[in-house]
């Protein structure tokens, strides 16, 4: 299990009977989460300054108990991300990828190799992709949402990394891998966070069940000799740790292979709160 540390920014203070108590910056915000199904310390909607509420025939809404701002920033290290309450209950940042941030990070800085190129698959709003041109990669960025896109452009700049070299694509990534694949274009590394189910910029449908090897297959392809790494996270239920380590261990035979569920620390419980599998192949 890899625990995450964000900083101060962010704390998960509370977990219990499906919700979270989580501190973003000044703001503290309490949202349902349904991997949550043990009880522990009980939650108050008044310990928040705004609450998620589901609805029934799905989706939900915000109610702010207190004054929130419509956005907000947080700081992870020199790194800083715009947050804002969005329809359903996400606020545009996942702080346990801190962890995977932080080992990309590290990858690039330590590497002798010169215009290290990284390749951000399913990048939402560019955590991987701001922590990756803050080590001294060029990045490539693809989501199809253009409104994710424009929000990951927000927090480049927000970062103060603006004039680094970064492309932001509306794109559907296993077409684009193929473009890359006849281009001939290779890449240091590639990070992907593929969903369970989703649509592309022209509504292609994905699964991750029918598509993630395939994707896996075409990215084999446009990885340099020499790669640095390949990193896949995933919150798909699925897809367990045993079968995410499988496929990873089929494509890359040659390649040390890492799998790992990654949590948060939650501050009153001491207990840890899952949050997903992340997969690191390296040529280590």
């Amino acid at each position: 299990m890899l625990i995450s540390n964000f900083g101060n920014d962010y704390r998960l203070i509370k977990a219990s009977n499906g919700q979270k108590l989580e501190k973003w910056g000044n703001v503290t915000l309490l949202r349902p989460d349904p991997v949550i199904i043990w009880h522990d310390s009980k939650i108050q909607n008044s310990e928040a300054d705004a609450v998620y509420y589901r609805s029934n025939t799905g989706g939900g809404h915000w109610e702010n108990l207190k004054k929130v701002p419509e956005r907000w920033t947080i700081n992870y290290k020199n790194l800083t991300f715009n947050i804002k309450q969005m329809g359903f209950k996400h606020t545009g940042l996942f702080p346990e990828q801190a962890v995977n941030w932080e080992r990309m990070m590290d990858k690039i800085k330590s590497s002798n190799k010169k215009d290290i190129k990284v390749l951000n698959l399913f990048a939402y709003t560019g955590g991987a992709t701001v922590a990756c041109l803050s080590a001294g990669a060029s990045v490539v960025h693809v989501d199809s949402s253009k409104g994710m896109n424009d929000w990951a452009k927000e927090n480049v700049v927000s970062s103060g990394l603006q004039d680094k070299p970064v492309r932001f694509l509306v794109d559907d990534v296993i077409k684009f891998v193929e473009r890359e694949i006849r281009r001939g274009n290779k890449y240091d590394g590639i990070v992907m966070d593929p969903p369970s189910y989703g649509r592309g910029a022209n509504k292609e449908v994905w699964s991750i069940e029918k598509d993630l090897d395939r994707l896996l297959s075409l990215c084999e392809q446009i990885l340099a000799e020499d790669y640095l790494f390949v990193c896949v996270n995933t919150y798909s239920t699925n897809l367990s740790l045993l079968t995410l380590e499988n496929i990873l261990k089929t494509h890359f035979r040659n390649a040390s292979v890492a799998v790992d569920e990654i949590a948060l620390p939650i501050e009153e419980s001491k207990l840890y709160l899952p949050c997903g599998v992340t997969g690191w192949i390296t040529n280590d």
